[in-house]
């Protein structure tokens, strides 16, 4: 059976692309949050997994507000990227794992979640980015399987639903009949909002809170509605459904257990608060 090796949270920003295109890591704005890479590279470097499965939203490229379903899960051989334009201008597709697509979605369905199937599928920053920083020297040494939350069109899934949604997702996972070895990626958030009134909101102590949470409590979010997380962390803050979605993930196979390799956050890049986190399954 597959190996679920632990579970990546980061941030997306779009402008995170300009500033590596840019060569600015080491830019006074942008070092505090780079600066809180190496220790994942390092532990990548020594788990070396072969699949991740990443939990994001789509930003427009597949799904729009006429459009828009709750979960979808991309069953294609590649991933090509598509720029938005003030990001990377151009990523190498990425490579999916079409066996592991449908063993998720198989299972999903099983367990009565309503999916979309993609066999063809594009993506953005949310999936791009998250590899770029992990893996800077390009070449990903892996696969991938995008799952898609909604967090952009109401009604949005509840957190309980997410949580659940996850944890499936981690147990189709476990039982994938391979020797390779899984990470989850976690894409977006934490607290931000970019229009109406609360434009630049952001919400540090229910960020950290949360990401305690992560490791201590994993389910403590659940305990809020859609509206009281928007509240808490703005509008596209609920972007944090994917962290709780990864975190579910990690619960299901052998060990019950997480310890914290890293964690960095950040404020304020782009009017948005930057959550870095990696947890390793035991």
């Amino acid at each position: 059976m597959a190996k679920i090796i632990g579970g990546l949270g980061t941030s997306h920003i779009p402008a995170i692309g300009g500033a590596i295109h840019k060569g600015l890591q080491q830019d006074p704005y942008w070092k505090p949050f780079f600066d809180g890479f190496p220790p994942i590279h390092e532990w990548l470097k020594a788990q070396k997994p072969d699949v991740m499965v990443i939990f994001y939203n789509d930003h427009g490229l597949n799904f729009f507000l006429d459009k828009m379903p709750t979960f979808a899960v991309g069953a294609a051989p590649q991933y090509v990227n598509s720029d938005e334009g003030w990001g990377i201008p151009s990523l190498e597709p990425l490579k999916g794992e079409v066996d592991l697509s449908w063993q998720i979605i198989n299972h999903l369905v099983d367990k009565e979640f309503d999916v979309t199937t993609c066999q063809e599928l594009l993506v953005d920053h949310a999936c791009s980015l998250p590899l770029k920083l992990f893996y800077p020297e390009g070449n990903y040494p892996v696969t991938v399987v995008p799952v898609c939350i909604n967090t952009v069109q109401f009604p949005l899934p509840k957190a309980h639903r997410v949580y659940a949604f996850g944890r499936a997702v981690g147990e189709a996972v476990a039982a994938w009949d391979s020797s390779k070895k899984v990470a989850f990626i976690a894409s977006g958030g934490l607290s931000h909002q970019l229009e109406g009134t609360r434009a630049g909101f952001i919400n540090k102590d229910f960020d950290l809170n949360f990401m305690e949470s992560l490791l201590t409590n994993p389910e403590w979010a659940t305990q809020f509605s859609i509206h009281e997380l928007v509240e808490k962390t703005g509008t596209q803050g609920i972007e944090l459904l994917a962290w709780l979605a990864m975190r579910a993930a990690l619960a299901a196979g052998e060990g019950a257990g997480v310890r914290k390799v890293h964690s960095n956050y950040h404020i304020p890049i782009s009017n948005t608060a930057t959550g870095l986190l990696a947890l390793e399954k035991f």
